[in-house]
Formats: structure tokens, C-alpha cells, sequence
């Protein structure tokens, strides 16, 4: 790859996962570079991230996941990247299907491909059966209001071109982003598409969307692309 790529992992509590993650991605066969974005974690999660490579930018508090993310675009943008990858800090998303979520960007098919874990071949790990209930809600949902079929809206195994780096790091969804996103990437005319990879189970620690959560993250994100679809269509600037 020639093209000046950045690794976004956005970390919260993460200090069991964090150095295995980035240790993972810097043993690819081509040359990234990395942003770790500590979202105000309580661990170490910081200290064993700066014993890599990777930049380390410590926020002073946390923002929650999208805070975070958008801080990646901020920095991807301002260090002039080609492309943005969104990766998770558990080790869920696997390196070895970085360059298949990054061909179609980099060959400007798309501006957002997105990693799907519900597109075979790789029909393997799908986490748990309440998850998965929500997962199928916004799929439908967003597939509904985005005119395209959506499998995977909750995946955060995405990259982006300079294009869509622009326009989220000017505006990005909070709290719960990725199904947000779509529906916000659809009224900026950003193209997308889904592409077939498999996940893994997180390495370590717990999702922060479990049991009763997962009914209060339906209702919250919900609420949150309908509101937005209120709103006067944005424009890129």
C-alpha cells in the first residue's frame, strides 16, 4: 500500500487487549500508522500503548466511543492521511481483513466500506443473541431509511477516504456512533458498501452494551437517527 494510512483504535479500560492489538496490526506486511486514543481510561491502557509505535493521544476524560473516534478523524485530517481505519482496541476485528476493507476505498469505489461479519464467507463469530437482536433491528431500520441493504450497522471495523475523514472529523455521532453514521454518511452523499470479514470474540474485558443496555442503547440510537433525519440535509464543505 502506498497510500499514508492511519489506524484509529479508540480505548477505553482496554490495558489487557490494548498491546496485542497493536502489536498485531504493525506485523502486517505493509506499512500503517497508528493512533491510540485513550478515552480517559482508568487503567494502563495509556502506559502499555506508549510501549509501542503507535501515537498515543490521552483525552482528559471520557467522551464515550464517538468522542473518541472523532478525535482519530481530527488527527488523521490534520496529518494530511489518505485513509482511515477504525479498529477496536479488544482485538475483536482481525488485522489479516485490513486490506480487503481497504481496496475498495483506495480504488475509489467507495468512500466507507464497512467490515461485516454477516456476509459469507466468514459467517463465523456474531456475539451474543441479544446482541444479535439488536443488531438485526438497526440493519432493517437503516436499510429502510438508507434505500440499501445494511447487514453489519454496529461494525466498527470501517475505513474511510480523505473525503469522509473531512466530513467526520467536523461532525461525528456521540455515545453509540456506528449506526449513526450510516444514516449521517447517506445525507453527505458519502458512498459505502459492507465487505465479508470475520470477527473474533473480544480478547479481553466486557462489552459496555449488555443485558438491559442493549434495550436503552435500541431506544437511545433510535431516537437519535430519527431526530436526524429532521434535520436540513447536510452538505460537505
Amino acid at each position: 500500500m502506498t497510500e499514508k494510512i492511519l489506524i484509529i483504535i479508540p480505548a477505553y479500560n482496554e490495558s489487557e487487549s490494548i498491546k496485542k492489538t497493536i502489536q498485531e496490526i504493525l506485523a502486517l506486511p505493509f506499512k500503517v500508522d497508528i493512533a491510540v486514543i485513550d478515552d480517559g481510561s482508568s487503567d494502563a491502557t495509556s502506559r502499555y500503548a506508549k510501549e509501542t509505535t503507535a501515537n498515543v493521544l490521552t483525552l482528559p476524560f471520557n467522551l464515550g466511543i464517538g468522542g473518541a473516534v472523532q478525535t482519530g478523524f481530527q488527527f488523521a485530517f490534520k496529518k494530511n492521511y489518505d485513509i482511515a481505519v477504525q479498529i477496536d482496541a479488544d482485538g475483536q476485528h482481525d488485522g489479516a481483513f485490513l486490506q480487503d476493507l481497504v481496496t475498495p476505498v483506495k480504488s475509489g469505489e467507495v468512500d466507507i466500506a464497512i467490515g461485516s461479519r454477516f456476509i459469507g464467507p466468514f459467517l463465523g463469530y456474531r456475539s451474543s443473541f441479544v446482541r444479535r437482536i439488536g443488531i438485526n433491528f438497526f440493519a432493517h431500520l437503516i436499510s429502510f431509511l438508507v434505500q440499501d441493504r445494511v447487514t453489519d450497522p454496529t461494525s466498527g471495523f470501517r475505513a474511510f477516504n480523505r473525503k469522509a475523514i473531512k466530513a467526520f472529523a467536523l461532525d461525528y455521532p456521540y455515545d453509540y456512533p456506528e449506526p449513526e453514521a450510516i444514516v449521517l454518511a447517506q445525507r453527505l452523499n458519502l458512498r459505502f458498501k459492507e465487505i465479508p470479514v470475520q470477527m473474533r470474540k473480544r480478547q479481553a474485558g466486557h462489552s459496555s452494551i449488555r443485558y438491559l443496555r442493549t434495550l436503552y442503547y435500541m431506544v437511545k440510537v433510535t431516537l437519535a437517527i430519527l431526530l436526524d433525519m429532521l434535520k436540513p440535509q447536510k452538505r460537505l464543505i
